[in-house]
């Protein structure tokens, strides 16, 4: 059940640094872009800004570019324009099954690549009405003082669930932040902290202007578990990038989603590399992963039945890569 939408004013500006300047200008308002994310938390109570900056209008935000050091995708731009581009298809397959299995395709439309980052973390004691919440004393993560999924602890568990930010890491992406005081690059996985109530870095004032793809990146996928075959954020996301010589690992990096309060690289993995891809390297990739991922009972699905289908996912994907590579 939601309410309507408080009350709020709306700041169209038409560039980057006009919208930066109106969100420190107002601490209580928040940039949208698509608004698939944030709109629902505002009919749900969960988040109430006086004001929304809207950057849809920015047209910097939505290009696409390529050079010779790779592509650069702004943080403007649409799922569904990501995913019909050629280059995205031709080089960065990863990306591109990620993009085509968020939500449904009027989402696609809608949400951009920015947005999909930014996801806020998700917890079936968060994503729910007011008069929910209210009932059951809020949660440390909205008004509350106690973590409803680990009640002994001091931390919130919410588990980010975006699909592109595994797909990126793999290929090592880059972001472009924009800020009163410039912009700053970073690696993608620097931009996540494991804090389910504040789990990026982004300062106030500050946005995604872009994602900086490297030019020839090895062969990779994504997959995910879900409650439905569409629609459903990931129960656990698992993107691969494999590069083999031969027989044997040139580079594998693998990184999860829906398990953790951020999306992260599996460590470990570099001690992979020289090594063939048999059955014991894969029963290695499923112990990592099973040891590393950290679900909670953030929804209606056990942890345990997550931690297993990352794992069989991040084995499946690695040997079918393989596969693929020896063919």
């Amino acid at each position: 059940m939601t309410s309507p939408l408080s009350e709020f004013h709306l700041a169209q500006p038409r560039t980057v640094k006009e919208a930066i300047a109106a969100r420190l200008e107002h601490p209580g308002s928040r940039f949208v872009a698509g608004g698939t994310d944030l709109l629902v938390n505002m009919r749900r109570g969960i988040s109430g800004p006086d004001l929304l900056i809207d950057l849809s209008g920015i047209d910097e935000l939505t290009e696409i570019k390529t050079n010779g050091r790779g592509v650069t995708i702004g943080s403007g731009v649409t799922i569904a324009t990501l995913a019909r581009n050629t280059l995205v298809a031709a080089r960065y397959c990863a990306l591109l099954q990620a993009a085509e299995a968020i939500a449904g395709p009027g989402h696609r439309i809608m949400g951009t690549v920015g947005g999909n980052l930014c996801l806020d973390t998700r917890c079936i004691y968060y994503n729910q009405s007011e008069w929910w919440r209210r009932a059951n004393a809020y949660c440390l993560k909205s008004r509350g003082d106690i973590c409803h999924v680990a009640p002994q602890g001091q931390r919130c568990h919410a588990a980010y669930a975006g699909d592109l930010a595994p797909a990126l890491l793999v290929l090592g992406a880059e972001v472009d932040i924009a800020g009163a005081q410039g912009h700053r690059r970073i690696p993608l996985g620097e931009l996540y902290v494991e804090d389910g109530r504040a789990h990026l870095v982004l300062a106030d004032g500050e946005l995604i202007a872009a994602v900086h793809l490297p030019s020839d990146p090895p062969p990779s996928a994504y997959a995910k578990v879900r409650v439905r075959r569409a629609v459903d954020f990931p129960l656990a996301g698992v993107a691969v990038a494999l590069a083999a010589s031969l027989a044997n690992v040139s580079s594998l990096r693998i990184a999860l989603t829906g398990t953790n309060s951020r999306p992260f690289l599996l460590a470990g993995t570099e001690l992979f590399i020289g090594r063939p891809i048999d059955e014991k390297l894969l029963q290695e990739i499923d112990r990592l992963v099973q040891k590393q991922v950290q679900p909670k009972r953030t929804t209606i699905v056990s942890a345990n039945y997550r931690r297993a289908a990352a794992a069989a996912l991040a084995r499946r994907m690695t040997a079918k890569l393989f596969a693929e590579r020896m063919a």
